[in-house]
């Protein structure tokens, strides 16, 4: 954990490296949970970032932290130094998922967590793990559609993973968890991020980053990591979308125009979902189209 004294080296080192065009920058409090922590300390770390957005220099501050972690005096402090969004670490909407895996909170605390931080106009995230203990596709839904209930800014969905020196290590060895294969990890998380976006909801990260550790340690044991997991994810929700494409075709050419934004999702990783569509059609082409939004498509059949 940086001291206060490394802030501002850190957030200065940062900010040169940015390019100089006109850019949206927040400052964030991640890896912990900040609340949890010294409430003087808190304030040291908050009015340092506070100084940086006095500047311009920063247009907002965002932490993570437990629900259970909030309370009528963390509100005030972070009113007070104008923290933009506060992420909660929910998991799971369901009880027995909560306790199964040892959560130390209830859903009634993120819900008692997240009217808090609505009422005090902070921007709400909720951060959601597939497959832990007692987990299954049926509560995953579940948590995704109290999630929008909620009304929820953003979110994130993380797969769960084995890491070294943990309980759930000890569970995974002892035969008492399974971790969920790839395949169940991306189509859940498929499911959960049509709920989510249907509702409209942000889904700012799907999987953990590389850096966590896991491509060059032995940090990881067992679970679903793969460093493009969003990639396959909206490789998987494509895939749905392209289903009326996949079938016999008197034609043997396929164009498909998409959002710029959506063109490499899909075409697929790997270029799984143009493979695909090869079965069908000798020759598929895609083209961005600056027209189109979100999931729309247009085919031409040649």
């Amino acid at each position: 954990m940086p001291k206060p004294d490394d802030v501002s080296e850190i957030i200065e080192k940062h900010l040169a490296s940015f390019p100089k065009r006109h850019k949206v920058v927040e400052i964030g409090f991640f890896g912990g949970n900040f609340t949890g922590i010294d409430i003087k300390l808190q304030e040291e770390y908050l009015s340092i970032a506070h100084a940086f957005m006095k500047d311009g220099k920063v247009n907002g501050i965002r932490l993570s932290t437990r629900p259970d972690y909030i309370n009528e005096q963390v509100i005030k402090l972070l009113k007070t130094y104008k923290v933009s969004t506060v992420e909660l670490g929910a998991q799971s909407m369901v009880n027995e998922v909560l306790l199964a895996s040892r959560r130390g909170h209830t859903v009634e605390d993120t819900l008692k967590a997240s009217r808090m931080i609505k009422d005090a106009h902070i921007r709400l995230g909720l951060q959601m793990m597939i497959g832990l203990p007692g987990d299954s596709p049926a509560h995953d839904i579940e948590t995704a559609r109290v999630f929008v209930d909620i009304e929820a800014e953003d979110a994130r969905i993380y797969p769960a993973l084995v890491i070294k020196g943990t309980a759930l290590e000890n569970m995974y060895r002892e035969g008492s968890y399974k971790p969920l294969e790839m395949h169940e990890a991306v189509s859940r998380s498929a499911a959960v991020f049509r709920i989510l976006e249907k509702g409209g909801m942000r889904v700012i990260k799907m999987g953990l980053h590389p850096s966590e550790g896991f491509l060059d340690g032995d940090d990881l044991v067992a679970g679903p990591f793969h460093e493009a997991f969003r990639e396959l994810v909206m490789t998987a929700i494509w895939a749905e979308e392209f289903t009326p494409l996949m079938q016999k075709s008197a034609h043997d050419r396929l164009e498909i125009e998409v959002a710029p934004k959506q063109f490499n999702f899909a075409i697929g990783h790997a270029a799984k979902n143009k493979k695909e569509l090869l079965k069908y059609y000798k020759t598929v082409v895609f083209y961005r189209n600056e027209d189109l939004k979100n999931r729309e498509y247009h085919a031409h059949y040649h």
